[in-house]
Parts: structure tokens; sequence; C-alpha cells
């Protein structure tokens, strides 16, 4: 149950991380147009605040087995946003999401693959599967 919960999470984290995407797209990847442009800012200040919302949601052991991701500087950052924002360092700002956030969501994504194939695994009937090895039930 608790890899649902986590997977559940992870989804969301990379719903935001998309959202993150397609406004560096609509506005274009130029850090000049991001500096003068406070809607771009904060658009994409938003969706690193839920993101850093979204790691709290997180099972400790889910954040111990997959840690090449540093969840504690995520809802760092979060923080920052949320109490300092007319603060936020710009080129902080733009470095994580032109950097950081696409290398969330590649490894969020690799983990919900890798709980997809437990979960057909766990959930694939044992009728079917001796099918496919040539063992009948009688």
């Amino acid at each position: 149950m608790q890899n649902n919960r986590n997977a559940d999470v992870l989804r969301r984290i990379i719903s935001y991380c998309n959202d993150i995407s397609e406004t560096i797209q609509r506005f274009g990847e130029d850090y000049s147009v991001f500096t003068r442009d406070s809607v771009y800012k904060n658009a994409t200040a938003l969706c690193v605040l839920q993101i850093g919302e979204l790691t709290t949601h997180l099972t400790n052991d889910f954040k111990e087995t997959y840690s090449r991701i540093p969840w504690t500087q995520i809802k760092a950052l979060r923080n920052v946003v949320a109490h300092n924002y007319g603060k936020i360092d710009d080129e902080s700002l733009w470095e994580t999401i032109i950097s950081d956030i696409p290398k969330l969501k590649e490894y969020c994504s690799s983990i919900i693959q890798q709980f997809d194939v437990l979960m057909q695994e766990s959930t694939s009937d044992p009728e079917d599967e001796q099918k496919n090895i040539g063992i009948t039930m009688d």
C-alpha cells in the first residue's frame, strides 16, 4: 500500500515537472526573458514549491531507498520559495528548472516504471503464467 502512496506522489511530482516544461516552452528557454518576466518566474516557482511540498508525503523508507535525488534539498528549496518569495535568487531558480527538474522527472518516471512492473508481476494470474510455460492445470 505504501508503494501506491509513493507512486501517487511521484505522479503528481511528474505532473508539476511537466507544467514547468510547458512554461519554459511557452516563454522560451532564455534566461534574460525569465529574469524580466514575473509571470514566468511565478509560474515555475509555484511548481517548485508544490514539488517540495509533495516530497513531504513520500515515506522515509522510500526516500532512503531512492536516494539519488536530494529529497531534503528539494524540501528546503520549497521553504525558500514559500517564505522568502520576494528574495528568490533568479539564477538558482533558473538552474533548478532548466537542469534539476528534468533530472527529477526522469528519476521519478523510472521509479514509476519499476513500480508498474512490480505491480504487474504481483497481480498476474498464476494460471496464465503456467500456460505461458506449457503447464496445464487439471
